[in-house]
């Protein structure tokens, strides 16, 4: 097998179609809290879509895993984007008849599908070796560029489009994303071949062939590999990565709305905090690849501490977008080098189980960041806030830390 070309392959379609998913996804957040304040008849909910789809993302994480590790890559993702598909039309066909409790559904559906697309990022991580696999995790890292950028883009016309045929404004950008769901489903299924599953079976097999010597080790449970000190790294990176950058910037908007910013001003500051997260992926995955897994997480859990205590310096735009800048930055780092690191940390034969427990916690963390920003944010404010932010990203960089001497240390003896 030319695992070269394939993997080129394999590769680009996953960042097309996580392009299109993070697109149709972008899109509902860019709605959703209006809708739920709408639907539901009080402000009080509209925070409430987004802390669904994140419950829905968290309970579809491990399953997705399980059902990946046993059928492949392929159809557990292509189920993901028929979950997106069937999501998007309910919440579309909810807005029309003005349902709560089946816009409510959908929006489960749609946390399913994020759930398992979000998984994409390791089946480009099975198409190659090692010494490639946190370039390939940042290719589709760096889709969610294309849908920061495409998403909120889409609303408008979509809205009018809808509005043309006769259909309330906001079923538009509900309706446009089943579409790309749609489309990103069929790429799936007629472009990911040979399933990457497959490809890592075989990278697996072809290593044992070169190495006849090492006794090979039977598939571990999740539990007994997450306690090895390289997954602990990767998992505590990724999670408290996640929920330090959604603490701070879930609430940010919000600080700088009731300081009198403007929303140009707002959404000037979470643009470079978007840009931040996804536009230099690239760089990070070489990053990775060169120089490690653990000396890339503490960079970006430094670039966390910093961003979270330049945040509350002043109200000024320049300093919030350089904080929220530095924290999705950091958030980049931790997240791309913590994957890859768990998957150099894992046999192909426990990888769907172990990724999708992980990405349980990940989601998780962030459905806790979220619910709690508000909380915080009320109780001692955006300062208290931030300072909380950048204690708990010590977490990760300790761990990091300690990680690297102790490879040093076993590569001394």
């Amino acid at each position: 097998m030319n695992y070269e070309s394939a993997a080129r392959r394999i590769t680009g379609t996953l960042f097309v179609t996580q392009s299109l998913a993070s697109a149709a996804l972008i899109a509902q957040v860019t709605i959703g809290s209006i809708v739920g304040a709408e639907l539901g008849g009080s402000a009080a909910l509209a925070g409430l879509p987004t802390t669904i789809v994140l419950v829905g993302a968290a309970a579809a994480a491990y399953p997705a895993g399980r059902f990946m590790q046993r059928f492949g890559r392929r159809p557990g993702l292509a189920l993901g984007f028929l979950a997106g598909l069937l999501g998007m039309l309910l919440d579309a066909f909810a807005i029309i008849i003005g349902s709560f409790a089946l816009f409510v559904v959908g929006l489960i559906l749609i946390g399913v599908a994020r759930g398992i697309t979000d998984q994409s990022r390791y089946a480009a991580a099975d198409a190659v070796t090692i010494t490639r696999r946190a370039r390939a995790i940042s290719v589709v890292v760096f889709a969610g560029t294309v849908g920061a950028i495409g998403g909120p883009a889409l609303v408008g016309p979509l809205g009018r489009v809808a509005m043309g045929l006769g259909l309330p404004e906001l079923a538009g950008p509900m309706i446009g994303g089943a579409a790309l769901f749609l489309l990103g489903g069929a790429l799936i299924i007629l472009l990911l071949r040979p399933d990457p599953r497959t490809i890592a079976l075989s990278l697996d097999r072809d290593d044992a062939a070169a190495h006849p010597e090492v006794i090979p080790v039977a598939a571990r449970g999740v539990r007994e590999v997450l306690r090895q000190p390289a997954a602990v790294t990767a998992l505590i990176a990724m999670v408290l990565g996640q929920a330090v950058m959604v603490l701070v910037m879930s609430v940010t908007s919000l600080h700088m709305y009731v300081h009198d910013h403007s929303l140009d001003t707002v959404s000037l500051v979470i643009g470079a905090h978007t840009l931040g997260m996804f536009g230099l992926s690239m760089v990070t995955g070489s990053l990775a690849d060169r120089f490690g897994r653990p000396q890339t997480i503490v960079i970006g859990a430094l670039l966390l501490i910093a961003g979270a205590l330049i945040a509350p310096i002043s109200l000024q735009t320049p300093w919030l977008a350089l904080g929220l800048f530095l924290v999705g930055l950091g958030w980049n780092l931790c997240y791309i080098a913590g994957s890859s690191l768990l998957s150099d940390t894992i046999m192909p034969s426990e990888r769907g189980r172990v990724q999708g427990a992980s990405d349980l916690m990940v989601n998780l963390g962030s459905a806790l960041g979220s619910l709690s920003s508000g909380v915080i944010l009320a109780a001692g404010g955006y300062v208290v806030l931030c300072v909380l932010g950048a204690l708990l990203s010590l977490v990760p960089l300790g761990v990091a830390l300690t990680r690297i001497k102790s490879v040093q240390r076993a590569e001394a003896i």
